[in-house]
C-alpha cells in the first residue's frame, strides 16, 4: 500500500500529485492564507494515551482548509480562463474557499450547492461575492448541473476534490505541521471525497517515510472505504458531518489512498458529537462535524494510536448554532448532566412543591417543567410530572433519584437522547 509517490491509476501511470506539486502550492499560497495554529494539547493527549497536535483550520478566513486547494487551483488559471469565470459545486466550506478567493483575484465566481445545504454556508458563500445556484437534492445532482451550466458559460469547474491542483493545495497542510511538530508519525484525517488526506498522504510519506497515513469517514456515508475495500456499506441519512457526505469518491483520489492510506475507520454520529464537544469545552474551539471526525476516530479506537503521536486537522468550523447547541445538550445528557425525569403524582396541592424542594436540597437545578393533567393515562386523580434537571456528573443525578424515591416518588429517568430509558 506504500508508495513515495502516488499515481494516478496503477503503478506504471505517471504521478498524479508530487511533492514538488505540493511544495509549489505552498509558494504560491504563502501570505494568501492564515498560518493557523498548530499546538499540542496536553489535555487530549492525557485522556487518549498519545500525543495530540491539533492543527486549527477553523481559524481559516472562511473556517476551512479548502482556502489551500481552491487557492491554488485559482492561482493556475490562465488569463482568458480567469476573464470568463469559475463555476464550482459544494455543500459549503469548497464554495466559501473558491468565493473567496476568487473575489480577491477578479475572478467571477458562480458556486452551486445542494438546496438542503446549511444556511450558514449559504448566507456566507454569497457574502463573499459569488452567485450562489441552489439546485438538487444530493451533492451528485449539484455536480451534474455545475458542470452542465459550466460548459454552457465557459467556466473553468473547480472540482472539490478530484483535481491534481486542489489536491497538492490540500497537502500544504502536511508540510506545515511536520514543520511544526516534526515528531507526529500518524496522522489521522477526514475524508470525503479524498482531496485532503491525499495532498497529506504525497507529501508526509516522502518527507517522512514510514509515517502512518489514516483516513476517517462517517459511518453513515462510507464512500472510500467501500471503493478500497470492495464492501458495499450503505450510504444514507443526515450525517453531523454533512462536509465529508460524499457518495461518490475522487478517481484520482482513490488511486492516491489506495497506495499511502493504512486504513479507514468508520465512526458513529454519537462519537462524531461527542468530539465537537470535547474540542469545545477543551480546546474552546468550536469545530463542525467533519472537522471533528480525525478526534472521534482516536476516541473510538484508543489501543490502536496508544503511545503515538497524532496530527489531528481540526479542518473546519462552519456549523449552524443551533446544530450545535443540540449537540452540546445531547453530551450533557449522555453524562447525566442533562436528565429527563418522569414521575408520576397524586393530584394534591404541594406535591409538585414536594418535589422542587426536593431537588433544590439535592443541589439539582430544574431547567425545563411539564405538569399534565389532561393527556395522559393515569387515573383522574393523577398527574403526570416532566422535568429536565441539570446534576454534576451522574454519581450527582444517581444521588438527586434517590432521594426523590426515598420520599415516595416513582420517578423514570430518561438520560439517552436518543430515547432509552
Amino acid at each position: 500500500m506504500r508508495a513515495k509517490q502516488a499515481t494516478a491509476a496503477g503503478s506504471d501511470a505517471p504521478a498524479a500529485v508530487t511533492l514538488g506539486d505540493v511544495e509549489a502550492a505552498r509558494v504560491r499560497l504563502t501570505g494568501a492564507l492564515i498560518d493557523t495554529d498548530c499546538n499540542w494539547s496536553r489535555t487530549l493527549s492525557d485522556i487518549l494515551g498519545c500525543k495530540v497536535w491539533l492543527k486549527f483550520e477553523n481559524q481559516q478566513f472562511t473556517a476551512s482548509f479548502k482556502e489551500r486547494g481552491a487557492l491554488n487551483r485559482l492561482s493556475l488559471l490562465k488569463p482568458a480562463e480567469k476573464a470568463r469565470g469559475v463555476i464550482a459545486m459544494s455543500a459549503g466550506n469548497h464554495a466559501q474557499g473558491v468565493a473567496y478567493h476568487a473575489h480577491r483575484l477578479a475572478i467571477p465566481a458562480t458556486i452551486v450547492m445542494p438546496v438542503n445545504t446549511p444556511t450558514v454556508k449559504v448566507v456566507n458563500t454569497r457574502r463573499h461575492g459569488a452567485e450562489v445556484v441552489l439546485t438538487g437534492e444530493t451533492v451528485e445532482e449539484a455536480a451534474a448541473f455545475a458542470q452542465a451550466h459550466g460548459r454552457e458559460r465557459g467556466l473553468t469547474f473547480i472540482h472539490p476534490y478530484d483535481d491534481p491542483s486542489v489536491i497538492a493545495g490540500q497537502g500544504t497542510l502536511a508540510l506545515e505541521m511536520l514543520g511544526a511538530a516534526p515528531e507526529i508519525d500518524t496522522f489521522v484525517v477526514p475524508i470525503g471525497g479524498g482531496g485532503l488526506i491525499s495532498g497529506m498522504a504525497v507529501a508526509a510519506t516522502a518527507l517522512k517515510p514510514g509515517i502512518r497515513l489514516i483516513g476517517v469517514e462517517a459511518e453513515l456515508y462510507p464512500s472510500m472505504y467501500n471503493a478500497i475495500n470492495g464492501t458495499q456499506l450503505p450510504m444514507r441519512g443526515d450525517t453531523l458531518a454533512d462536509g465529508i457526505a460524499v457518495k461518490a469518491p475522487g478517481h484520482i483520489t482513490q488511486g492516491i489512498v489506495r497506495e499511502l492510506v493504512e486504513d479507514i475507520v468508520l465512526v458513529s454520529e454519537q462519537e462524531i458529537e461527542r468530539a465537537v464537544s470535547l474540542l469545545i469545552n477543551i480546546e474552546k474551539t468550536v469545530v463542525e462535524g467533519a472537522g471533528a471526525a480525525g478526534l472521534a476516530a482516536v476516541l473510538k479506537r484508543p489501543e490502536f494510536f496508544k503511545n503515538r503521536t497524532i496530527g489531528l486537522v481540526l479542518c473546519g468550523g462552519n456549523i449552524d448554532t443551533r446544530l450545535l447547541a443540540s449537540v452540546l445538550a445531547r453530551e450533557l445528557a449522555r453524562e447525566g448532566r442533562l436528565t429527563q425525569l418522569t414521575i408520576d403524582l397524586v393530584d394534591r396541592p404541594g406535591r409538585l412543591a414536594k418535589v422542587a424542594n426536593l431537588l433544590g436540597e439535592a443541589g439539582a437545578n430544574i431547567v425545563e417543567v411539564y405538569h399534565q393533567r389532561i393527556f395522559s393515562d393515569l387515573p383522574a386523580k393523577a398527574a403526570l410530572l416532566e422535568l429536565v434537571i441539570e446534576t454534576r456528573d451522574r454519581d450527582h443525578l444517581n444521588d438527586t433519584v434517590k432521594c426523590l424515591k426515598a420520599a415516595g416518588f416513582a420517578v423514570e429517568v430518561r438520560t439517552n437522547p436518543g430515547g432509552a430509558r
